[in-house]
Formats: C-alpha cells, structure tokens, sequence
C-alpha cells in the first residue's frame, strides 16, 4: 500500500477574520480522469477570497482552501491529455489554490510561454481574463467610447484601464476610494481619475453633460445609482461585483426611456457553466503578457504560510494591482 503524499495548504475551519487561516499538512488531491495535478508556483489572493472567507459566498463544506487561481506546472495529466508533466501553465483550480498542489478541470487549465514568470503568470488569470471578456465581450466597447472604470486601482480596474487604452480608447475615466491612488492609475493610461463622491458630477462636466457610454462597476450600492445619474443615453453599465457589501437598484424607467442597458457578468458562474468561453480571452491575455504590452503591478508577494497577512493588506485597501502568495 503507498504512502499517503503530504502537503502544505491553508485550510480554514471555519468563517471570520483573517485569523481563521491556518497553514497545514493535509493529504495531497488525486487526479481524476479529464483532470491535471498541478505543482502551485505562486497564487494570487482576490477580493472574492475574502468574501469567502467570512460566509459572504453562502454556506460552505469546512475545512476548506481559498484560492480562485494559481501558476506552476503540471505534476500529473491524463495519457489522453494535451498536457504533460512540466508544462508550465496557469489554471482554476477546483477546490482552492492556497497549497502546493491543486487540481484543475483540463478546461479550466492554460499553457504560458517561458518567457512569462510564473510571478506575473500567477497575478493575471482571474483579473485578466475577466477583464478582457468585460471589455471585448460584455461592453463591446469602441474607441470613440468615454469609460469609466470603477475601483481602478485595484486588480480588476488596473487591468481594465490597460485593456480599454490597448483597444484604442480616447477617453478613460477611473474611480478610487483615494486620491493616494490617482497617479497610479494614471501611470497605467487613465485620463482622469475621480473619487467615488465626484465622479459622477467630474464625468458630466467633462463630457458637456453627454455621460459615459460606458461604466465598469464592481463596487454596487451607492455606487451604482451615481452611475446611472451619468450614463449616456444607450450607454451600457456593466455591473460585475459588489465589493461595497450592498446591492445596487435601478427603477425601469431608469433604462427603458433613456435606452440605457444593464448587463451583468460572473466569471465564477461562467467557469462553471460555460468554461469554454475562457480559452480565447486568456489565449489573447497570456500572448500581450508575454509581449509585455500589458503587465500587472505586483505589490507584495507572502510565503504561503503568511496568507493571513495578505489578506489583511487587501482589507486594507491600501495598495496598487495584485498581492501574491509564493508556494514554491
């Protein structure tokens, strides 16, 4: 009888603070068939972990492993598979990504060039491919477009400002919760940057009271009603997250009369519904990563054993683009 293969992963109990995360030995995930084992690099810590992790998700199995995404390389694939131990890759790992091993559905699993650190791999997968369907898929949007993008300075509105000026957008307004942030956000190609309590009137002024054709938002709550008050007549607000805690509302009359559209976006529920819908984004992302035309700032990088210490950065909301967790 072989024995039982070990691993280090952060396992929680139970929901809470940043507290309830505890690095341990657990036994390593078998691999079924259609499914690759993989060695983890680096994980990226979202804000949808931290939701997980104090029961804003729902109920949940304990203990269980947080994490959406991981670089590293593949430990074990099936004969039939097209991937092969060592293949370096990024994935969404099934049941968690804070560990040295994870498992991934084959769908839900992409190939990187050597040219792409496992670093910078390990920061891009759910905040770029979310980002890029967001602006190519969802707002469609065009360069004649005036966007805004919520929470700018965060993962998903550091990529957001890239992808929308990579696709030839003049006029690219972003928000922060600081004005701390505003270079930094302007460092990555927005044009102007407001904070939550003036946007709305900063972006009527600048377009001559047209709006914004237009508008990301992940925040909900307050937030999307001040997006509505300055949303061009058939503009789109794309509604992706509510990080705020709060649910947005709208009245009928705030779309039908005006031909505005609201348009909603999980990447979680098309991971599990419809994976195949990511192949081509992240295809598209992992190529401009590696040509490095685009590129996520790294703040800081915590050993695994310190992913409470993350995920009190990250509460904190005081810092630029993506935190990572090293397994290696």
């Amino acid at each position: 009888m072989s024995k039982e293969v070990m691993m280090q992963a952060v396992i929680q109990h139970e929901f809470g603070s940043a507290d309830v995360l505890k690095c341990e030995q657990i036994p390593r995930p078998s691999r079924q068939e259609g499914e690759v084992l993989i060695k983890v690099a680096y994980a990226s810590v979202n804000y949808a972990d931290l939701k997980t992790r104090v029961g804003g998700k729902g109920e949940a199995a304990f203990p269980f492993t947080l994490g959406l995404d991981a670089a590293g390389m593949v430990e074990e694939a099936s004969e039939s598979s097209v991937f092969s131990p060592g293949d370096r890759v990024i994935a969404f790992p099934k049941s968690g990504s804070y560990a040295q091993y994870a498992i991934a559905s084959e769908a839900l699993v992409f190939k990187i060039p050597d040219e792409l650190s496992f670093e910078q791999a390990a920061a891009m997968p759910t905040v770029a491919i979310l980002s890029y369907m967001l602006i190519h898929e969802i707002g469609r949007v065009k360069a004649s477009d005036t966007v805004v993008i919520h929470s700018a300075g965060g993962g998903v509105g550091s990529m957001l400002v890239q992808l929308a000026k990579q696709a030839g957008v003049e006029n690219v307004m972003g928000t922060v919760g600081s004005l701390d942030k505003k270079e930094y956000v302007e460092s990555l190609g927005a044009d102007a940057v407001f904070t939550y309590d003036t946007f709305s009137e900063e972006v009527l002024k600048r377009t001559k009271d047209q709006g914004a054709d237009v508008i990301f938002d992940s925040m909900a709550g307050e937030v999307t009603e001040r997006s509505l008050a300055c949303l061009a007549l058939y503009g789109t607000l794309v509604q992706f997250g509510n990080s705020s805690g709060k649910a947005g509302s709208f009245k009928t009359s705030d779309v039908h009369s005006s031909c505005r559209s609201v348009k909603g976006f999980s990447l979680g529920t098309t991971r599990k519904h419809a994976p195949e819908r990511l192949a081509p984004a992240a295809a598209k992302v992992i190529d401009l990563f590696a040509k490095r035309e685009i590129n996520l700032s790294i703040q800081q990088v915590f050993d695994l054993k310190n992913a409470a210490d993350a995920h009190r950065l990250v509460e904190s909301r005081n810092y630029e683009g993506k935190i990572l967790l090293k397994v290696l």
